[in-house]
């Protein structure tokens, strides 16, 4: 579905509206089944028709970059300067937000980025996860969702998309990644799994997953970075005049996830590496050691590549993702 019409359309979410050539900000009333959430939203409805863009954060806790940007940019866009329509929600997930500051929900321990699209029928997240979509994510020509390296984990900035086969959807896709002025860029060679870019590219939705800022950080320059970043993403997709701003695509360095480095063993985490260090297969990469005895388990990298992201924390039990690994994309790759 488009909303790219002749006509301006008033944009309404959930109860919350905005007619054309206005901004709304407030909250909806998500219902979950046994418990409601408040969802904060902004709409911004422009004076032109165009495209509609969604952009999320606080998909997980403590992945604060994102949010900031996010806000920041919904106080910053003005109708009067709008081609569609833009629906901004900061803060998709507020138990974690608000509560958990981890991956997965207090409400029922469901990471929410692994079963998008989600079920109308199943448990809290995986309602949340199912209201997304049908009130923001469903009928949107754009989407971007916005993360950070949380409090526990070291990251290098990147934008990830998936390939989906739609060569034309692939490609504003791409378009999209390269637009961002992240120099990273890791492609996911097929749109499976419960990731919330994933599932809207199986829905026909060119998304991105932006990963921007680790450790919990709240840093002022990295969000209005973003900010930046996300202003020339709706220059690219037509929502902003661009003025004169010259925003020729960057050249990007493209990416596959190749590996994972999990632990097979209960006690304190001591990596050998930092993010965006390059390894080979074999190299020891880590300690874990028992805190009870001393015993050492060395942890080795099972690929070569780059390290995009890692464990910072110290206690870690059997199964805890402690690094990510990535290769350069095959030229053939698509992008």
């Amino acid at each position: 579905m488009t909303n790219n019409t002749t006509t301006p359309q008033a944009l309404t979410v959930a109860g919350l509206s905005a007619e054309p050539g206005t901004k709304a900000r407030g909250t909806v009333r998500a219902d979950l089944g046994t418990l409601t959430l408040d969802i904060p939203l902004t709409l911004v409805s422009g004076i032109r028709p165009g495209p509609r863009v969604v952009i999320t954060a606080g998909v997980h806790g403590g992945e604060f970059i994102g949010v900031d940007a996010a806000t920041r940019l919904a106080a910053l866009l003005e109708p009067g300067e709008v081609s569609g329509q833009v629906i901004i929600c900061p803060v998709a997930n507020p138990p974690v937000a608000y509560q958990g500051r981890v991956d997965t929900s207090p409400l029922d321990g469901v990471n929410i980025n692994r079963v998008f699209p989600g079920d109308p029928d199943g448990g809290p997240t995986e309602r949340l996860a199912a209201w997304l979509f049908a009130h923001l994510v469903d009928g949107a020509d754009a989407y971007a969702d916005l993360h950070s390296g949380g409090i526990d984990e070291t990251l290098i900035n990147f934008v990830g998309y998936r390939l989906t086969g739609d060569a034309d959807l692939d490609a504003k896709a791409a378009a999209m990644a390269r637009c961002l002025g992240i120099e990273d860029v890791v492609l996911g060679l097929n749109a499976d799994g419960g990731n919330s870019h994933a599932a809207a590219a199986r829905r026909g939705i060119p998304a991105v997953l932006v990963e921007s800022g680790q450790l919990g950080e709240r840093d002022a320059a990295a969000a209005r970075h973003l900010v930046d970043g996300l202003h020339r993403l709706l220059r690219r997709l037509g929502v902003l005049d661009s003025n004169g701003t010259s925003d020729e695509p960057a050249a990007v360095r493209a990416w596959v996830w190749a590996g994972a480095v999990a632990a097979e063993a209960t006690g304190l985490w001591y990596p050998e590496f930092t993010a965006g260090d390059d390894v080979t297969e074999g190299q020891v990469v880590g300690h874990i050691i028992d805190p009870a005895d001393g015993a050492e388990h060395k942890v080795h990298a099972p690929v070569s590549g780059r390290i995009f992201y890692g464990m910072h924390g110290l206690t870690v039990a059997p199964g805890a993702e402690l690094a990510a690994i990535a290769a350069p994309a095959p030229r053939d790759s698509g992008d």
